[in-house]
C-alpha cells in the first residue's frame, strides 16, 4: 500500500457533480467538455425555449431544475449567464442559502475577477473565475473548439491549482489575470474578437454590393493571412493605402462609402486614423505623406459630425 500524501483536492479537484446555471452558449458546452474528463452533470437551469432546447442537445438525461436545486445537487456550479445579470444571480443565491460550504463556485465572466462571487465566499463556497477566450455556436462544435483555447483565470493564490486543473480538463490553457485587470484583459478580447465580426460583415456586404458573387470565398485566404502575419509580425504586418500613405486611394474609399454604405463611414475613418497612427509610429507610413493622409482623414472626419448635426 502507498504511503505517499494525497493531493489536496484544492489543488486537482476529484470527479465531481456539476451544476449549471444559465444554459445559454458556453455553460452546456464546459459541462460537456468537463463530462468528457471524467465529471458528471447532473442538473441544469435555464429559462428560454431555446436555452432548454440547448441543454437538452448537448447535456441529453441531464434534468432542467431551478437555480437553487442546481446549486443543491452539485458539487461544482457553473455560473454561466450574461455579466450584467452575475451579481444579482450571486447574491440571490447566497441570500436564500442555496450555496453550500466548500462548494466550487464558477463564473464564466470575461469583465470580472473572483470578487463578484464574495457573497458565495462569506457563505462558504470557494470562488473561481474562468473565462473561455473563444466564441460559442451553442452547438457541440463547441467542445472541439475548447481544445488550446486560453481561458482567463483569476481566483484566490489558495485555489489557484484547481483552477487551472479544471480548466486544463476542458483541454484549455490557464492564463492567469489578475483580479484588476480583468476589465482590461475583457476589452481586449471585445475589441479582436466581436469588433472584427462586424468589420467581417460590413466588407461582405460591401463587396456584394461591388458585384461579388461569393465574397466569404474572397476573403476568407486574405483575413486568414492577415491574421496569421498579425499574430504573427504585429503591427509589422500593416499594408493596403493607409500604411503606404496613398491619400488619394482613402479619399476615394471615403466617397465611395459615402454614396453606398454611409453607415460604415465614421468606422472606416476611426479605423484608418488608428492605423495611421501606428504605421506611422513604426515607420511604416512615411511622414512627408503622413500630412495628406491625415487630412483626407479628418475632413472626413468634419463631414460626417456635419451630417449627424444635420440629421438632428
Amino acid at each position: 500500500m502507498s504511503t505517499s500524501q494525497q493531493p489536496d483536492p484544492r489543488d486537482r479537484p476529484a470527479r465531481l457533480t456539476v451544476g449549471i446555471v444559465g444554459a445559454g452558449r458556453v455553460g452546456p458546452a464546459l459541462a460537456a467538455s468537463l463530462q468528457l474528463a471524467g465529471h458528471r452533470p447532473v442538473a441544469v437551469s435555464g429559462v428560454s425555449e431555446t436555452s432548454r432546447r440547448r441543454a437538452a442537445q448537448m447535456l441529453p438525461d441531464v434534468p432542467l431544475v431551478p437555480p437553487a436545486e442546481v446549486l443543491q445537487r452539485s458539487e461544482l456550479v457553473l455560473l454561466t449567464v450574461p455579466d450584467d445579470a452575475l451579481p444579482g444571480l450571486v447574491e440571490g443565491l447566497a441570500e436564500t442559502g442555496a450555496v453550500r460550504p466548500g462548494q466550487l463556485l464558477v463564473h464564466t465572466s470575461g469583465r470580472y475577477g473572483a470578487k463578484v462571487l464574495d457573497p458565495a465566499l462569506r457563505a462558504g463556497a470557494l470562488p473561481l473565475a474562468l473565462h473561455p477566450a473563444m466564441t460559442f455556436t451553442g452547438t457541440p462544435v463547441d467542445v472541439q473548439r475548447l481544445a488550446g483555447c486560453s481561458f482567463g483565470v483569476t481566483a484566490p493564490a489558495e485555489l489557484r491549482l484547481a483552477a487551472e486543473a479544471l480548466v486544463i480538463e476542458m483541454g484549455g490553457e490557464p492564463e492567469w489575470v489578475a483580479e484588476e485587470m480583468r476589465p482590461l484583459y475583457h476589452a481586449a478580447l471585445a475589441l479582436g474578437a466581436n469588433h472584427l465580426v462586424t468589420l467581417v460583415a460590413q466588407s461582405m456586404e460591401l463587396l456584394r454590393e461591388a458585384g461579388v458573387a461569393a465574397p466569404d470565398r474572397m476573403l476568407g485566404p486574405l483575413l486568414g493571412a492577415a491574421l496569421d502575419n498579425a499574430l504573427r509580425s504585429g503591427d509589422a504586418a500593416l499594408t493596403g493605402p493607409v500604411a503606404r500613405g496613398d491619400a488619394g486611394t482613402v479619399a476615394a474609399h471615403v466617397a465611395e462609402l459615402r454614396r453606398y454604405a454611409p453607415q460604415t463611414v465614421a468606422g472606416y475613418l476611426a479605423m484608418a486614423r488608428a492605423t495611421a497612427d501606428r504605421a506611422l509610429a513604426h515607420g511604416l507610413l512615411k511622414p512627408e505623406l503622413a500630412e495628406d493622409l491625415l487630412g483626407v482623414l479628418a475632413d472626413g472626419a468634419d463631414r460626417t459630425d456635419g451630417a449627424e448635426g444635420d440629421a438632428r
